[in-house]
């Protein structure tokens, strides 16, 4: 099985099956890249638990979120603590080093990976099929019996091979590093404006990150493509900024602008190739849920592989069928969430999310 895309999601797939198949994991980048979306959901302890790694996570010394602010509503902040949760806190992640913890466990099991790997060509060959990479300046043919698309929202493979993407709104972010010099506890700030939504969180060895998330075709988005903007238009923010200058934040380090909309890929999954993570489905920023889904669809896109393998012509459809009812109530909540701030309903970030309409791409 060859897996395109060494991100949380392909490498959950790939280390889950190495152990009991030949797994090829391929990447454009050498190494993880600085990217935004370091918030892991509580319940994604049962995962780490199913792929044996409880114990390993813990050891890599994450920052536990205890609790969340937000304002969200109306103009008062509103504290809640994750205690509350079954499953305990979350955590907020130093996310290369998470991600190429991953990575490297799935060398550890047994799969193979290269990277960089650029992919030129994806040809059908009998039952399965032939990669073309381009390695060091070589040709290389590769030939497989079952594709995992792991390239995020794009979904290259499976866009190359005939699924569509439905895409459910045009929500991007712009986000920037920094560091706190008083740091306080585990706690995950939000705080909604006119133009759309803030969100800050502290990361471990006293790091915290800071983003604004609004529409990639209205005004706002002007101040979201650069640190300098992004300060500018926070010092507008009463709760937030007052919030940072408590804990010291100091802008460092990597500072990015990025796509974060919801999409769906119809069908997930196809004769001899399925999608996982980001490919399958693109969560909203403000569900939390992206690293959890990307660690479930991995999780679960790998038993769906290794049962295809044995033989079972029924599993990857059956994967792909056990998505939609996670994308239907995914779909319901994020409503719901966007659905309690009623302040201003005239401007348009807002108004689309009081009447959702999903536009296919």
């Amino acid at each position: 099985m060859v897996v395109l895309g060494g991100g949380p999601a392909g490498a959950a797939c790939a280390l889950n099956l190495a152990p009991f198949r030949r797994v090829l994991m391929l990447d454009h980048r050498r190494e993880p890249a600085p990217r935004i979306g370091e918030s892991l959901a509580p319940a994604a302890r049962r995962l780490l638990v199913d792929m044996g790694l409880w114990e390993a996570f813990l050891a890599e010394r994450h920052a536990p979120c205890h609790a969340t602010r937000t304002v969200w509503g109306g103009p008062m902040p509103v504290e809640a603590e994750g205690l509350r949760d079954l499953d305990g806190s979350g955590w907020h992640l130093d996310r290369a080093k998470f991600d190429g913890w991953l990575r490297a466990v799935a060398t550890r099991r047994g799969a193979a990976l290269v990277a960089p790997a650029l992919v030129t060509g994806i040809h059908q060959d009998g039952a399965g099929w032939r990669l073309d990479l381009l390695l060091d300046g070589r040709s290389l043919p590769v030939r497989t019996c079952l594709l995992v698309d792991a390239g995020g929202r794009m979904a290259p493979l499976a866009r190359r091979l005939g699924a569509r993407r439905r895409v459910a709104d045009r929500l991007v972010c712009g986000w920037l590093y920094g560091e706190d010099t008083h740091p306080g506890g585990g706690t995950t700030l939000v705080e909604a404006e006119p133009g759309g939504w803030w969100y800050s969180a502290p990361l471990p060895d006293r790091r915290r990150v800071l983003a604004f998330h609004t529409d990639a075709d209205l005004p706002d988005v002007a101040s979201t493509r650069c640190a300098e903007g992004l300060l500018q238009r926070l010092a507008a923010r009463p709760f937030l900024a007052s919030a940072l200058a408590r804990s010291g934040f100091t802008p460092a380090g990597a500072a990015g602008f990025c796509a974060a909309h919801s999409t769906t890929l119809l069908p997930a999954a196809g004769p001899g190739w399925l999608a996982v993570g980001d490919a399958a489905l693109g969560f909203d920023p403000l569900s939390s849920q992206g690293l959890f889904n990307a660690l479930y669809t991995g999780l679960a896109g790998a038993a769906a592989a290794d049962r295809h393998l044995g033989g079972d012509a029924a599993a990857l459809s059956a994967y792909a069928a056990g998505l939609q009812p996670i994308g239907d109530a995914y779909r319901s909540h994020l409503q719901a969430w966007y659905g309690a701030e009623r302040r201003w309903p005239q401007h348009p970030f807002w108004q689309r999310r009081q009447t959702p309409d999903v536009a296919e791409a």
